[in-house]
């Protein structure tokens, strides 16, 4: 009795796996969708060329004021706002080595010259003219 239960699920179970592997494709390929085509457009039509205009302006305009606000801060000895003010302009344009200039004098009128030779040696990274890469040379000494 027990050997002709299992016979019999086992009879039902190839039954019900059998016709479930014959619904694939004949061929053996994956049927492939074609993308949806929108009225009036076809699928050769090019874009005319338009160039690229950005949202954002420049990373040098973004920074300048800053730095303009972290020098009067600097000057008038309010470092903590300065040097607030040349983070922000750092995190706008990280490789600018005006901003590490920046940082360098303020680090340096504040009596911090350890930090603004290692801030000054880090914007020689990224100086580019000789007048900048000089000021930062003269920090980094």
């Amino acid at each position: 009795m027990f050997f002709q239960l299992v016979f019999r699920i086992a009879v039902l179970s190839f039954f019900a796996v059998v016709p479930a592997c014959s619904t694939l494709p004949e061929s053996g390929s994956v049927p492939v969708k074609k993308a949806p085509q929108h009225a009036g457009v076809t699928p050769d039509a090019r874009v005319p060329d338009v160039p690229f205009r950005s949202a954002t302006p420049p990373a040098s305009t973004a920074w300048t004021p800053l730095l303009a606000k972290a020098d009067q801060a600097t000057n008038s000895g309010d470092y903590e706002q300065a040097m607030a003010l040349l983070e922000r302009a750092q995190r706008i344009d990280p490789d600018s080595a005006e901003v590490y200039l920046g940082m360098a004098k303020a680090h340096s009128a504040k009596g911090d010259h350890m930090q603004a030779r290692a801030t000054a040696e880090r914007g020689l990274l990224y100086c580019s003219g000789k007048i900048q890469c000089d000021a930062l040379r003269g920090y980094a000494r």
